[in-house]
Formats: structure tokens, C-alpha cells, sequence
């Protein structure tokens, strides 16, 4: 493998744990009713030790790797004059560096024995967060940077949040039944759905600003690598947002007619193979310029 292609398996497995875990803490923080997120936290421990590792080696290897696309190959990717350079006299490098801090401030979240789900809220959102440090947004300068960041990260968290939510969602959807949660379980996922319009709609919006900002027009030159794959995410999306709407307004409802769960999880299912899908495009034209 290339240390280009290298990079953008790193980017990915970087990218989707950072999501799952800001998505996931932020809706058991903020969204589920307390008793339900405290049962669920605990249900989701080990894979969420899982994702954090992930991002750590991702991190780990992401700085190796820059040098080795910015220099000659694999024999720069430990070369300390490379790495030295690339971390005190590029973005590239601050970049890094920004996102190391958030990492190690969510391992030291996790291992808090109070407040630990209020850090862990605090350190994916700063996960994710630190994305927009090396993003396209580096290409602008002055106001325009600023704007473009923040644009950024309002799409990451509002993203993250629909799709990182999709998996407590699924744990939930078995309680609406019976069982001690079965009231908690339909505020939740109610409280989801409302959450959920605003999520999508942030989405929308601040991804056609990102695209402005970017491309300037509808990417539409399909000779330029760059915006083929913006155009395919956007298709992605919006099948994932139409896949949203026909789970919202036409399983949820028969529920009342038909207690049977199985259209609601195919639905949930399709969405996070198509934002998993998503997440691996967006790794990929990251590297890549986009005119």
C-alpha cells in the first residue's frame, strides 16, 4: 500500500470512531432520560474502549504517515528531520498536534471516576472537532478561514450527532416492548426524532455552505477526482436523509398497528452502512484537491 492509501484508512479509522463516540455520548448526554443513558452507557463500555483505541492508533500513525506523503515515501515516515519540520512549520503539523490533545484529553475522560460522561461529552466533541484543523478550510485566509471552520465543525457535530446517535438508537428500539425501560425507551426515541429534524437540517445547510466555500459551484466536473466523490456523498446523503424520512413517517407510525420492529432496524441499519460509506469518502477527497 501507498503511503497515500495508508493515509486515507487512517483518516477513515480516525474519522468513524470520532463520530460514533461524539453521536453516542451526545445523545445518552443530552437526549435519553438519565436511568435509560446510565444502562445503555454501561451496555456500550467495552465498545466504546474499542473506539478509543482505534483513535489512538489512528493518531498515533497519522503524523508517520503525513511525512511519508509530504516526503519521499516510506523511508520519511520516521525520518526526525521530517517529522520536527512538519510538526513546529506546517498546519499539517498544528493540525496533528490539536488533535493528539483532544485524544489524550478523552483517554484521561474516560478514566475519571466522577463527571466521567460530562468529560467524555466534552473530549469527543473536541475529538471531532479537531477534524477542522486540517481540513479544506486552510485553503482561505483571514475572516473567510475563521467562517469556514466554524461551518466545518458545526457539519461534523451536527453529522456526527444523527449518525453516531444510530446505534444507541438501535439498543433502544428492543425496549419500546416491555420491560422497566419501555417508558423511557419512547421519550427517548421521541426526543430522538424531534433531535433529529435539526441534525438533518444542519447537515444540509452547513454541507451546501461547505461546498460553496470549497468548490464555489455545484460540483459538477466529474473529470476533477475531488468533485466525483463530493458528488457521490452528496447522492449519499441525500438517500440517507430520504431513508430517514420513510423511517419516521411510515414505520413509526404503523408501530401502533404492528408492534413489529424489523422495518425500523433494516432502516437504521441502511443508514449507518450509507454514513459509514459517507465517512470513507469524505477520508478519501480530504486528500485531494478540489479543483
Amino acid at each position: 500500500m501507498t503511503p497515500a492509501g495508508a493515509l486515507i484508512v487512517c483518516r477513515f479509522l480516525f474519522d468513524a470512531p470520532a463520530i460514533w463516540l461524539w453521536g453516542a455520548s451526545a445523545y445518552l448526554g443530552f437526549v435519553v432520560p438519565a436511568r435509560l443513558a446510565r444502562h445503555i452507557d454501561q451496555v456500550l463500555r467495552s465498545a466504546r474502549a474499542v473506539a478509543i483505541a482505534i483513535a489512538v492508533a489512528a493518531t498515533a500513525a497519522m503524523l508517520p504517515l503525513r511525512a511519508a506523503t509530504i516526503g519521499n515515501g516510506w523511508e520519511d515516515a520516521f525520518s526526525p528531520e521530517m517529522l520536527h519540520g512538519i510538526l513546529l512549520e506546517t498546519d499539517v503539523g498544528r493540525a496533528w498536534i490539536f488533535q493528539a490533545c483532544a485524544t489524550v484529553f478523552l483517554v484521561a475522560a474516560s478514566s475519571l471516576r466522577v463527571h466521567r460522561r460530562r468529560a467524555q461529552n466534552v473530549g469527543a466533541a473536541l475529538l471531532l472537532i479537531s477534524l477542522t484543523t486540517s481540513g479544506h478550510a486552510a485553503m482561505n485566509s483571514g475572516w473567510l478561514r475563521i467562517a469556514h471552520r466554524l461551518n466545518d465543525g458545526l457539519h461534523l457535530l451536527a453529522g456526527g450527532a444523527w449518525l453516531g446517535a444510530l446505534v444507541p438508537v438501535l439498543l433502544i428500539l428492543p425496549m419500546l416492548g416491555a420491560g422497566r425501560f419501555q417508558s423511557e425507551a419512547r421519550l427517548a426515541l421521541m426526543r430522538f426524532s424531534a433531535a433529529g429534524h435539526v441534525a438533518v437540517a444542519l447537515v444540509i445547510a452547513s454541507g451546501i455552505a461547505n461546498m460553496l466555500l470549497i468548490v464555489r459551484t455545484v460540483p459538477f466536473d466529474w473529470s476533477v477526482r475531488y468533485q466525483l466523490l463530493l458528488s457521490i456523498k452528496v447522492t449519499l446523503v441525500g438517500i440517507m436523509v430520504l431513508v430517514a424520512v420513510v423511517n419516521r413517517y411510515v414505520f413509526v407510525p404503523r408501530l401502533a398497528r404492528d408492534p413489529s420492529l424489523h422495518a425500523l432496524k433494516a432502516c437504521i441499519l441502511v443508514e449507518i452502512g450509507l454514513g459509514l460509506a459517507v465517512v470513507g469518502l469524505v477520508a478519501w477527497f480530504g486528500t485531494l484537491e478540489p479543483t
